[in-house]
């Protein structure tokens, strides 16, 4: 029977490292001691059921979320003691999709893509303006809609954006909460294969949050299982289906499950 552990050996390749962690909010305990290990240059995707903490972990890593307890090392360094200035120098190696892109509503799709540059960089604005046009183009997005407003993007288009943005310091490793929520199924397939591109060409290691069944079928290495306040299982989705847990039994394979399995990975329809 395959190994679905959340700890990978000591001697794996581990971009993200997390130990013991305990999340919570007054009385309700969120995370209680969950543990996870996310391999170099993997697509790592986290699904589980409403109120499991699929954000809140995700937050918890990127220091948005003071966790109770635990350990979170990400490139080998503890980020939950770190001073200022290390802290500071670790978040440039990583960039961020929040649900929905999360941009800025006053500044143009560029202008966002340049907050971080201003943030981490001393750069020439005609510099700055040239890297934010290249990542327009990355995403697959025209040049002209780096001089549009939030407002006059579509909802696939915001996501772009947003992911522009994520890139824009060329990270390593790169955070998506939901990327494809909200989008039609073609938007969404497409979406997906741009993850995947994007992951071979920069060599970027991802850990995706995701409901979609069809993006995990399509891109995702391995995926971690969240249930019962923990990380209950990480593997391939073959592996996971022969995993005994009610919740996952009827993720997997459901009816939304197996019409996901049998999908075409790209056009999203068989």
């Amino acid at each position: 029977m395959a190994d679905l552990s959340p700890i990978l050996p000591d001697d794996a390749d581990v971009v993200i490292r997390v130990r013991g962690l305990t999340n919570g909010f007054g009385e309700q305990i969120v995370h209680d001691g969950l543990d996870l290990d996310v391999k170099a240059g993997e697509i790592l995707g986290v699904v589980g059921g409403s109120g499991t903490g699929k954000s809140v972990l995700m937050r918890a890593i990127i220091g948005l979320q003071t966790p109770r307890a635990g350990s979170i090392a990400i490139f080998g360094q503890d980020t939950l003691h770190d001073d200022a200035a290390t802290a500071k120098a670790l978040r440039r190696r990583w960039g961020v999709l929040f649900q929905e892109g999360a941009l800025f509503s006053s500044l143009t799709v560029a202008e966002n893509i340049e907050v971080p540059m201003r943030e981490f960089l001393d750069l020439p604005q005609p510099l700055m303006d040239e890297l934010a046009g290249y990542k327009v183009s990355m995403v697959g997005l025209p040049a002209i809609a780096g001089s549009k407003f939030p407002s006059e993007l579509s909802g696939g288009m915001k996501k772009r954006a947003g992911l522009a943005r994520a890139l824009a310091l060329d990270p390593l490793l790169l955070f998506l909460d939901e990327p494809t929520a909200g989008l039609d199924p073609i938007s969404a397939a497409a979406f997906d294969e741009l993850i995947k591109v994007l992951k071979q060409t920069l060599g970027l290691t991802v850990f995706l949050i995701t409901h979609d069944l069809d993006t995990l079928n399509a891109i995702c290495d391995r995926v971690a299982v969240l249930a019962d306040r923990k990380v209950i299982a990480v593997g391939t989705i073959p592996e996971l289906l022969a995993f005994d847990h009610p919740w996952v039994r009827e993720y997997f394979a459901g009816p939304r499950g197996r019409a996901a399995a049998a999908s075409d990975p790209v056009g999203r329809a068989a």
